[in-house]
């Protein structure tokens, strides 16, 4: 009797484990279109053998844990592709965003330096006409407001990533909560012995999404609980403690601060990675590096322009009269030195034309001053001549044209543009090499799961028919010993 007792507790522990294990199945399955979930498996082990006599008998069958397929390193490798995918796809957009303003097609400000200098060109043929006259202040005006607009929407796009910066920090400090709520559930659950592997999934997760927009590095300790850090080290999660970043605006200017422990501390592109790097540094470094060059062709060209116009002579004889107004920081102390950055800063947003007569362009040579006083001759071109060869002949540091100098600006654009492109694939496609990878390791594969089903299946149908036995059985031996 006590044997078929013995038989009856096996089968029944069959029966349950069989059942289970379909279950386990059914889940993965359930699961197989689920973004990061970790294919989970019945470990089983038998129950301890029991001596009957001269031998041991088994007692059934158990199941000791629900495993997930998870390899860490391919994990990490993850994370680390995620910074530069996140890096490089969030420089796309900004990047485009220059590329129309700097843009290299017809409608451009190289094109308005042509056609302002073409336009004193024209005036050379009839230098008393005051339409052509009008036209170059005309053209001039087109010119400086070609200027004006650029380095406006600079700052609009400048102000366009302060934005996307802020809308993101509600996303990424939720993000940091809920891997301090992760790693409360993942140690109370395996403490007891058991395994969060759910949990588990949606940390890693959580964890890559901050890969990609902070380069945040996650590493677990022994009690099972993610420490996230930024890249230059400081801390983001301590064990359940999550750190906030928050955006510190003043005017314009907007930094982010990472708030940890009642320390707040500026966080600069040394301490980021990800998507926040990438747009903090076109914030903080190109868009600032493209002004400085449209500041320095707008400072060449008004101030070769104005010199040469002030030494010409108009038509009412007037001479020192300026076409554009001079850059914020000009000083005139000939023999000059070449202009700093200082200097050239503030002249494309600040270029305007001051000349509202046509009249005062300076066509002609400066009258003698007498005595007595001469005329400009109405014939005379010999200034405008000149001032119409300045943008052929005039080299800024002894290199460049003006419409060269602009060619420069936007082919770095252009160049930086193609150069993300090409890194943005690269780290797509390598992230992609590595999900697959990991999909392949600890993805579901239904092929895979139909045959555990099927085994499982089977199993349970046996375990069915074998306690239908036992029970049988002992029906028989109770009706013997009756």
């Amino acid at each position: 009797m006590a044997g078929l007792i013995s038989a009856l507790n096996s089968a029944r522990t069959s029966l349950e484990v069989n059942q289970k294990s379909i279950e386990i199945v059914g889940n993965n399955i359930s699961n197989v279109n689920t973004e990061g979930y970790s294919r989970q498996t019945a470990e089983l082990e038998t129950y301890p053998a029991m001596n009957f006599g001269d031998f041991f008998i088994g007692q059934g069958v158990k199941i000791t844990n629900v495993s997930r397929e998870h390899d860490v390193f391919i994990e990490q490798q993850i994370k680390q592709k995620a910074v530069d995918y996140g890096y490089q796809d969030a420089l796309t957009r900004p990047l485009g965003e220059l590329e129309r303003v700097l843009t290299i097609t017809e409608d451009n400000i190289s094109t308005d330096i042509d056609n302002f200098f073409d336009s004193l060109q024209e005036l050379t043929a009839d230098p008393s006409d005051l339409v052509q006259r009008n036209n170059v202040i005309l053209q001039g005006d087109v010119l400086a407001t070609s200027f004006n607009n650029a380095i406006n929407q600079l700052d609009a796009i400048q102000e366009n990533i302060n934005n996307t910066v802020v809308s993101k920090l509600d996303e990424v400090n939720s993000q940091l909560r809920e891997i301090a709520d992760l790693n409360e559930r993942i140690y109370s659950i395996e403490i007891r012995g058991q395994m969060a592997n759910s949990a588990r999934d949606q940390r890693d997760m959580v964890a890559k999404d901050l890969a990609k927009s902070l380069g945040a590095i996650s590493m677990e300790d022994k009690n099972g609980m993610l420490s996230v850090t930024l890249p230059g080290g400081l801390p983001l999660v301590q064990g359940l403690m999550p750190m906030t970043i928050v955006a510190e605006t003043s005017g314009n200017e907007m930094t982010l601060q990472l708030q940890a422990g009642g320390v707040t501390r500026d966080l600069s592109t040394r301490n980021l990675g990800g998507a926040f790097k990438g747009l903090i540094e076109v914030r903080d470094e190109l868009i600032p590096e493209l002004t400085g060059d449209l500041d320095k062709l707008a400072y060449e060209l008004s101030v070769q322009v104005n010199l040469q116009h002030q030494a010409g002579g108009a038509l009412d004889s007037s001479t020192g009269n300026l076409f554009f107004s001079m850059p914020p920081n000009y000083v005139a102390s000939p023999p000059a030195p070449p202009p700093t950055a200082a200097e050239y800063s503030g002249a494309a947003r600040r270029m305007a034309v001051v000349l509202t007569d046509p009249v005062k362009v300076a066509a002609g040579a400066a009258p003698d001053p007498g005595p007595p006083p001469g005329e400009v001759a109405p014939g005379d071109n010999s200034n405008a001549l000149t001032l119409s060869n300045i943008g052929d002949t005039y080299l800024i540091g002894g290199v460049d044209t003006f419409t060269s100098l602009y060619g420069k600006i936007a082919a770095k654009i252009g160049v930086e543009s193609n150069q993300n492109q090409l890194s943005l694939k690269g780290a797509e496609d390598a992230l992609d090499q590595l999900e697959n990878f990991r999909d392949g390791l600890a993805g579901v594969s239904l092929e895979e799961e139909m045959i555990g089903l099927i085994q499982y299946q089977r199993g349970f149908e046996s375990s069915a028919k074998f306690l239908s036995t036992v029970d049988e059985m002992m029906a028989v031996l109770m009706d013997i010993k009756r």
